[in-house]
């Protein structure tokens, strides 16, 4: 059996993209609010809806619907669909670097999976949706996990 869970994100227009420079200190402290602001939301949602933690497998699909027909390329997605993968493994703990010694920051992190690599995660290519006119963009994940407790029952 497998389970399935939307996520909507609070979010008209995907909040980062690819094409972003981030040439400045101003770009780049204002991309880092971004991604904080969304993995956090991310990781309020999915508490919100209870998912399960620690799972052996799931995963994670992007979907935005533009607010228009602009032409759009769903690989500048990925700079948005990251954090939300990020968002939804353990996390870490605040630390101090072993090779600097400067306090490196903890990261949010849900506990749906370990970790976001092939092994945990599939991360399908972002889809684009065709807007629908008179309405606001739209962003949300989709999230798909098998039943961890039939698939034992099923091999025993």
């Amino acid at each position: 059996m497998t389970f399935t869970a939307t996520l909507v994100l609070p979010y008209e227009r995907a909040p980062l993209n690819l094409n972003d420079s981030g040439a400045t200190m101003g770009a780049k402290f204002a991309r880092a609010k971004k991604i904080r602001d969304l993995r956090n939301a991310v990781v309020t949602l999915a508490r919100a809806q209870s998912l399960p933690r620690g799972l052996p497998h799931a995963a994670v699909a992007l979907h935005y619907r533009p607010p228009n027909r602009r032409g759009r390329d769903e690989d500048n997605l990925v700079a948005t669909a990251k954090p939300i993968y990020d968002a939804l493994t353990e996390g870490r703990p605040a630390a101090v670097s072993k090779k600097s010694g400067r306090p490196v920051p903890a990261r949010i992190g849900y506990g749906l999976v370990h970790d976001d690599v092939p092994a945990y995660m599939a991360k399908p290519t972002p889809q684009l949706h065709d807007p629908v006119k008179g309405e606001p963009g739209r962003l949300w994940v989709v999230i798909e996990w098998a039943d961890v407790a039939k698939a034992a029952e099923v091999a025993a």
